[in-house]
């Protein structure tokens, strides 16, 4: 590690030197590019300057006890004592600086919510996991839009796909992509047999023009009267939109605006975002033989976690996490678990790393 961080100090004090030429000052796209690759290594030189300076004074208090003054080896040793906790803390936090960063971090993204197995009460589970999103975007004050659903007659959804916007979405979140399980007895339910069905989630970065180009040969744009809620406009003028991709056959609809160009500028954005997600993960699956996510390949067919409603049980199955508090994640309260997922993640990349 202390090779790689020598290195990385050596290319910050280059970049330094760089960014101080009146020429480079000319060229703002050259400027630009050596200014954010500056500030990237900011962060990972001064920590380790300031593990340099603590491993100093580590080293200055025992030559002090070496010495014949008591009260300079008294603040010696309350120094040795406050070094040993910092270095260590300052290593793993150099450790996690020295990771390559995620491009998609910052992000915000595409939340779709599809019933699987179990009929109504999956469809039912989809609503309940909707809301919880809802809910913990709330608590984090992020936007919240439904681009696309398609409801049930009990209320539930077949499939809801929303917009979520705000600072480290898709940070937070991305770890929720795969088969979500439920297992409680329904409202209709009689005899108290517990059922069990199943949604699948998937969180998608949001794509910019510059990621995903696309060919307008590629496409197949259909045009039709919305359907659902709406009063007088349901059925009146064709502002629904459908894109096919011809080459993925990847399908987006989009209805929820009453202008049909809204529609398509919204349907043409997610068809982006899961040209994004397919690109994501083959680049997953090509490094798969080096390092699988450990927490989930976010493959849909996944199953990741099961709701267990009577024992008020959450059991999520890639790291073994088991927490009785059910009732206050449906409420949007999932920062335990979130942070839970990415701190094994964090642990397992830092191993693959040799770090």
């Amino acid at each position: 590690m202390y090779d790689k961080l020598e290195e990385v100090a050596a290319r910050y004090d280059e970049l330094t030197a760089i960014l101080s030429d009146p020429e480079i000052l000319k060229d703002q796209n050259a400027f630009a590019k050596y200014s954010k690759e500056h500030a990237e290594k900011r962060p990972i030189v001064e920590t380790f300057l300031r593990l340099r300076e603590v491993k100093q004074s580590l080293e200055d208090a025992y030559e002090i006890l070496k010495g014949d003054d008591k009260e300079l080896k008294e603040l010696a040793e309350m120094e040795i004592e406050e070094s040993k906790e910092t270095i260590p803390a300052l290593e793993h936090e150099l450790k996690l600086l020295l990771l390559p960063k995620d491009p998609y971090a910052d992000k915000n993204i595409y939340l779709e919510i599809r019933a699987g197995t179990g009929g109504d009460e999956a469809s039912l589970f989809a609503a309940n996991l909707f809301r919880m999103y809802t809910r913990y975007a709330e608590l984090n004050r992020w936007k919240f839009e439904i681009v696309e659903m398609n409801e049930t007659g009990v209320g539930g959804y077949k499939e809801i796909i929303a917009a979520i916007r705000g600072k480290s979405v898709y940070s937070k979140l991305k770890y929720e992509s795969g088969g979500h399980r439920v297992q409680r007895i329904p409202d209709t339910e009689s005899s108290g047999r517990i059922h069990t069905s199943a949604c699948t989630v998937a969180v998608l970065p949001e794509a910019d023009d510059v990621e995903v180009q696309i060919e307008p040969k590629d496409l197949r744009i259909d045009v039709y009267r919305s359907g659902g809620a709406g009063g007088q406009h349901v059925n009146t003028t064709d502002s629904a939109v459908r894109i096919t991709h011809l080459p993925t056959n990847i399908v987006v609809t989009c209805q929820d605006e009453r202008s049909q160009i809204k529609n398509k500028e919204k349907a043409m954005k997610l068809l982006k975002s899961r040209l994004l997600e397919e690109e994501i993960r083959k680049a997953e699956n090509e490094r798969s033989e080096e390092r699988r996510l450990q927490v989930g390949s976010g493959d849909r067919s996944e199953r990741i976690r099961t709701y267990n409603f009577p024992q008020n049980r959450l059991t999520d199955h890639r790291i073994n996490l088991t927490v009785y508090s059910l009732d206050k994640v449906m409420e949007g309260e999932l920062e335990d678990i979130l942070e839970a997922l990415a701190s094994y993640d964090q642990a397992e990349r830092l191993k693959s790393a040799g770090l």
